[in-house]
């Protein structure tokens, strides 16, 4: 499979320009879950792997820099983006660049050693949550065989505890899953054991889920609301 990444236009965020790279060819993803935009994953993983030409995609995100000029690149992949095995080399380059670097991880893995000193170069990481029980995490989550929600939050937890960065904790709120009081609640907690320096809260918006998954604006608003001022 070859190395080719794919890029967003460069846009501003907080007076930033920021290009954002996809650094994987397809899905690679220790979930697979069920509203992904992606679709079904065929590469269920969550070890390193390589893939092809490398020195012509690192050549292209060169030219990518050197022409769209921007302050921050954003590394957000088809999947878990810890999983391309020169993930710490593009880093290093994007930094060598005098750039900073924010990385996309659902965070399950930030527990494990090489991932963590990966992680740990980027000046911004982004850890996710989208369900709150054990039950729905594998039910719309369909995680690798031996994941749980609490190993899951536990791994976030004990990242963010030694990392220097600015960690953002986004949470996606689903329609009958967890946008009950009982649910928020629960979020709370989360969020006070994590201890983000940044909170962001989203919903699923891919058309195919809308109906079945889209929190509609009132309670959305509510939920944003609690959640935002967790202290």
């Amino acid at each position: 499979m070859k190395n080719n990444f794919s890029y967003k236009d460069v846009y501003v965020e907080e007076g930033k320009r920021v290009l954002e790279i996809n650094i994987l060819p397809e899905k690679y993803c220790n979930f697979d879950c069920v509203f992904c935009p992606i679709g079904r994953s065929k590469n269920k993983i969550d070890v390193p792997t390589e893939f092809e030409d490398y020195d012509v995609a690192l050549a292209e995100l060169e030219n990518m820099i050197d022409t769209t000029n921007p302050d921050l690149v954003f590394i957000n992949s088809k999947g878990e983006t810890l999983v391309n095995n020169k993930v710490e080399a593009i880093i290093d380059f994007i930094k060598s660049k005098g750039l900073k670097v924010r990385l996309l991880s659902n965070g399950y893995i930030l527990s494990k050693k090489e991932y963590i000193n990966i992680a740990n170069k980027c000046d911004e990481v982004i850890g996710e949550i989208k369900t709150i029980t054990e039950k729905d995490f594998k039910k719309i989550q369909r995680p690798i065989e031996d994941y749980t929600l609490e190993e899951y939050i536990d791994n976030m937890v004990e990242f963010n505890q030694q990392y220097n960065g600015k960690f953002i904790f986004e949470i996606t709120i689903i329609k009958k899953y967890n946008d009950d009081a009982e649910s928020v609640e629960k979020l709370k907690d989360v969020i006070k054991r994590i201890n983000p320096d940044k909170i962001e809260i989203v919903r699923i918006d891919d058309e195919r889920m809308r109906k079945t998954m889209w929190v509609d604006d009132e309670r959305f608003e509510e939920i944003k609301k609690e959640l935002l001022n967790v202290k």
